[in-house]
């Protein structure tokens, strides 16, 4: 489903008809700017301090108070007043990969860039704090709003674990984030009942056995046709293991298995993500 505004209104709620629209306007060449530069200047997972010093004097410079993480790679930040807190966070790490666009603001780090939009979400995150400020300057913002700007979303060992420890819930009596979604026309946010995504899990499978010559695989355990068969026969098999509404799926993303094209190796390994909707089924799986 896809909504451009809400309806709900209560003593907390603020009412910002075309109010927003013009607070954007005005300084959206300064948040074009925000983004590109994140974007030129990319961090990878759990190493994102630049990027949260660069968030954090933009925020002081906005009149608030963020506060680094221990580690300095991660950034919370209070807006307003009162002892129930709404929070919101985004991400910022990027991903290692090559930046092949042939644009200006292309990534200056070789072997990361921002592919998954964490620019963005730190850059809206980044404007919805300085909208709120000023309301808060006015005397007119309803509540206490935190900003959560996480470190290591795209890890398995997650920077969420790391903004909890640091007492970035505290308080919280609920939490929002978002996901740019290209598919989507500019100024629509689409939303769903139940789960939206996926947990997710890595799965590596090490294969060993006896390598040779490619003239007798015969005599070999034939590693690389036996990798073939865990990457194309796997995932299959757990469909018929799993409750099909629990919308779980294994994605093979890395197979490696020696270097000479006439040899057999006698070691190979194939990684792979299982993601799920269900808790039960992921428990199980």
């Amino acid at each position: 489903m896809a909504i451009k505004s809400s309806s709900v209104t209560s003593e907390h709620t603020l009412t910002l008809p075309g109010r927003l629209d013009r607070w954007l306007a005005a300084r959206n060449t300064d948040l074009v700017a925000v983004r590109r530069h994140i974007h030129m200047h990319p961090e990878l997972s759990h190493h994102e301090f630049e990027t949260a010093a660069y968030v954090a004097r933009l925020l002081t410079a906005a009149g608030l108070r963020p506060k680094l993480t221990q580690r300095g790679n991660g950034v919370v930040c209070d807006i307003g007043q009162g002892d129930r807190v709404v929070a919101l966070r985004a991400d910022m790490d990027a991903l290692p990969m090559l930046d092949v666009k042939n644009v200006p603001y292309r990534s200056t780090v070789d072997g990361a860039t921002h592919a998954c939009g964490h620019d963005v979400h730190t850059t809206v995150m980044l404007g919805v704090g300085m909208a709120l400020a000023e309301l808060d300057e006015q005397g007119e913002l309803p509540g206490r709003i935190r900003l959560i700007f996480q470190p290591a979303e795209e890890s398995l060992n997650s920077g969420a674990l790391q903004m909890i420890d640091a007492g970035a819930l505290k308080d919280v009596v609920a939490i929002y984030a978002l996901h740019c979604a290209p598919q989507f026309p500019v100024g629509l946010v689409a939303v769903r009942s139940g789960p939206f995504t996926a947990a997710c899990d890595s799965v590596e499978v090490r294969l060993t056995g006896r390598g040779g010559h490619t003239a007798r695989p015969h005599l070999t355990a034939d590693l690389v046709s036996a990798l073939g068969r865990v990457v194309t026969e796997v995932p299959a098999l757990l469909g018929r293991r799993v409750d099909a509404r629990a919308g779980m799926s294994m994605v093979f993303g890395s197979i490696h298995a020696g270097e000479a094209f006439n040899a057999i190796p006698n070691e190979g390994v194939a990684k792979a993500t299982l993601r799920v909707l269900s808790r039960e089924a992921w428990r199980d799986a």
